[in-house]
């Protein structure tokens, strides 16, 4: 199993936005540093806890700072743009970073760039493969184009000169294209059906419990068949929020300390599923009242924590429940004590990864 890092990120709403950047950047050469496989980064333009408005441009800056990390969007929300614009701006950073690249896209998460946007009341998940499929299409043809889509429409007759090679869309290195990976945050998700009736990457999300992140592979293989496709365990990530110390007892303090890093990013998620009357698809146990959800019951269910053999053995217990996965993604929170989470960071990687890659996995639900 590979271990990846994911950060939205989310930094305490009275953090510098400028400090936050800078935090977040080390933290991925720090993940290089460390033998971590991929860094993935999501987009968000309307919070000022979850700060980073490009990821690509966000990545571009790691590239030379950087040896052999994979830079993965988690995600791009398509809605939110013209086709072309996120067809032109992909290739070109698949080239900048000489093919490590990861691309993926979504229909969107956060409800205040929805309002910016103006996509709240669309059909987002419409947007988004259609989106997606005029993105292909340019990276795979060349003009004169002609796309007409129910929420785009792409052509390029006029200026199309192939002699100076105007009304070119640029492609990537990568052949066809980079990987695409679909994230989802729901159980028996319809965007991992999807992904898996077009062969892209599957990605579950850290704040789910359990019981939800095991219906994701159930969902991807239903879309997989309905394509005739054949899935690969080993192309599913599964995000967690992890904590590790030298004693369960220093790492438990940590994670329950009231407004610490762990603390503070479920107690901000969970307003935000509070205020959208969605808490349905967050709480801890399958059959629970979404009514008496808490944030604190949001975060026990989703943060593991220990020594390093107390998260490793979590983390196996985690896996027989909802199957094996072929990259675990280490969820980034709030550097609020920075020398603790480098240190949990340095022991996931050193210690606790070579635990799991040691222990054979009995899988009792997922399969």
């Amino acid at each position: 199993m590979n271990l990846g890092y994911f950060m939205m990120p989310l930094h305490h709403i009275d953090r510098d936005y400028h400090e936050t950047l800078e935090e977040d950047m080390e933290a991925i050469v720090l993940a290089d540093e460390l033998g971590y496989t991929e860094a993935w980064v999501g987009e968000h333009y309307s919070s000022a806890v979850e700060q980073i408005t490009s990821p690509l441009m966000f990545h571009a800056n790691l590239i030379a700072r950087t040896k052999k990390i994979v830079f993965a969007t988690g995600v791009m929300c398509l809605p939110q743009y013209h086709p072309a614009v996120q067809a032109g701006q992909a290739a070109m950073f698949d080239h900048l970073s000489n093919g490590r690249f990861i691309m993926g896209v979504g229909p969107g998460g956060l409800a205040s760039d929805f309002e910016l946007f103006g996509v709240s009341d669309k059909d987002r998940m419409e947007m988004m493969e259609e989106s997606l499929d005029m993105i292909l299409e340019l990276w795979k043809t060349d003009p004169p184009y002609k796309m007409h889509g129910k929420h785009w429409n792409i052509e390029m007759k006029e200026w199309t000169h192939h002699d100076i090679k105007t009304g070119y869309v640029p492609k990537p290195l990568q052949t066809p294209h980079p990987p695409i990976a679909i994230s989802a945050m729901s159980p028996f998700s319809g965007s991992l059906k999807f992904a898996g009736s077009r062969g892209y990457m599957p990605v579950s999300a850290n704040f789910i419990a359990s019981w939800s992140v095991a219906t994701h592979w159930s969902a991807y293989c239903a879309g997989a068949e309905d394509a005739g496709l054949i899935p690969d365990k080993n192309d599913w990530h599964v995000a967690r929020s992890i904590y590790v110390a030298d004693t369960d007892a220093e790492a438990e303090a940590f994670v329950k300390k009231d407004g610490g890093p762990y603390d503070y990013y479920y107690d901000y998620l969970f307003k935000i599923f509070d205020r959208s009357n969605y808490k349905g698809p967050f709480v801890a146990n399958k059959d629970d009242d979404p009514e008496q959800l808490t944030h604190r019951a949001v975060r026990n269910a989703c943060v593991i924590w220990g020594s390093p053999d107390t998260v490793a053995q979590k983390l196996n217990a985690f896996r027989s429940e909802v199957g094996d996965f072929g990259t675990l993604l280490y969820a980034a929170h709030d550097w609020a004590d920075k020398e603790a989470m480098k240190k949990s960071m340095r022991l996931m990687a050193e210690e606790v990864m070579p635990i799991l890659n040691g222990t054979p996995i009995s899988v009792a639900a997922a399969g």
